[in-house]
């Protein structure tokens, strides 16, 4: 397929909203994870949290759509002009012709969870207030992004897990490379709530500090929330900028949560972007690892990587700044690698203090400029659904 082209971009999470703030963040070396203290939840974890998401209530004609999720959308949609770039691209193409494809997990699910709370009695109902299909139902988000951007074309959500939001991407391309749609918005978002939170720690993944991923002493995951988007287009707006030039798509389904220990599913999944972009392994200059934290995701990612690669491939994992976003987690990283390439620096992996000493990537220990054509960045999610994106100047 032809190389899609990025006209805009906006992110939002713990460390900032914004590409500049989170540029920014990245060159200070600023952590957004902090104790976990979060909607009356407390327990021995750190986690990044967009702060103020309660005072901005989604505008008055999507109040039916509120929620915290819908919240975090809006707030990204408001960011770097994002909704401004939407409407010129609608004047090029019509609003029939842009797809709007989301990635998430939990979705609006804290409204869920508070409609249960109120519940006096097992017996009673959850209040009329409650609506599962405009807040907990995946495709809210969706909805939400369409209607607030006035688009018409196709629409659906990807739920994958943690590749939720690269997956996106291959969706995207694949309507476009048909004819369904001249462009795409795509993103990922999701929010904390209990679920996530209560879960991770119910299957103990979450660490009891700030993550480290890669680091020979990580003992988990720290949760975040993110929300993301991206315009593809066939043509680019202005020139110069970066475009989406293949992406790779594997399930292994070895296990419900546990990656493939030899990283088969990843590398089937990272060969098949680098087809897909017409790249060999040397061409990628920078990895922008899934790298969670936990023992045997990080440790799969490297072999994996050594694997298709080589040793001594330079790489990081920036779960450090923004926690582990889940659904929006392919998002956030692509945003860190678009900025990788225009401003053409690697971001330190934060809070490696000793790698792991069996691990052959060359894992970036500050962050510092560096010389970038071609940058991949990979998700993979629970049942091995797995999703690789490489990205070119």
């Amino acid at each position: 397929m032809e190389p899609l082209h990025i006209t805009a971009i906006t992110l939002v999470s713990g460390i900032g909203r914004g590409m500049t703030a989170t540029a920014d963040a990245l060159r200070a070396e600023k952590s957004a994870l902090v104790p976990c203290a979060f909607d009356g939840l407390t327990m021995d974890s750190y986690i990044g949290v967009v702060p103020d998401l309660e005072q901005a209530p989604v505008r008055q004609a999507l109040q039916h759509l509120d929620c915290r999720n819908n919240r975090l959308a809006q707030t990204a949609l408001q960011t770097d002009s994002f909704d401004a770039r939407v409407k010129d691209a609608i004047g090029r193409y019509g609003a029939g012709r842009i797809a709007t494809v989301i990635g998430t997990t939990s979705s609006g699910i804290q409204e869920a969870e508070h409609a249960y709370a109120r519940r006096q009695s097992e017996a009673e109902r959850l209040t009329p207030s409650f609506s599962f299909e405009n807040s907990q139902s995946h495709f809210s988000v969706t909805a939400f992004v369409r209607e607030y951007l006035g688009l018409r074309g196709p629409a659906y959500t990807v739920s994958t897990a943690c590749s939720s939001s690269n997956k996106v991407f291959a969706d995207a391309r694949q309507l476009i490379a048909v004819g369904a749609c001249d462009a795409a918005v795509v993103g990922g978002v999701d929010s904390l709530c209990w679920m996530s939170l209560c879960g991770f720690n119910s299957l103990q993944l979450l660490s009891h500090g700030p993550c480290r991923p890669n680091d020979a002493n990580r003992d988990g995951l720290s949760i975040g929330e993110a929300a993301g988007f991206t315009l593809l287009e066939r043509e680019p707006a202005a020139s110069g900028g970066v475009r989406l030039l293949g992406c790779g798509e594997s399930c292994d389904a070895h296990h419900m949560s546990a990656p493939h220990p030899e990283g088969l599913g990843a590398i089937a999944a990272m060969s098949r972007a680098l087809g897909g972009a017409g790249l060999k392994p040397a061409d990628i200059d920078y990895i922008n690892l899934h790298g969670t934290g936990t023992p045997a995701n990080d440790r799969a990612e490297d072999v994996a990587v050594a694997k298709l690669f080589g040793p001594g491939k330079l790489c990081s994992s920036t779960k450090g700044w923004t926690g582990h976003t889940l659904g929006a987690a392919g998002m956030t990283e692509v945003a860190i690698s678009v900025l990788c390439l225009t401003e053409q620096f690697v971001p330190a992996n934060l809070n490696l203090t000793q790698p792991d000493p069996v691990f052959q990537m060359q894992l970036v220990t500050q962050t510092r400029p560096a010389k970038l054509d071609a940058v991949l960045t990979n998700s993979f999610g629970f049942g091995g659904s797995n999703c690789a994106i490489v990205l070119g100047r």
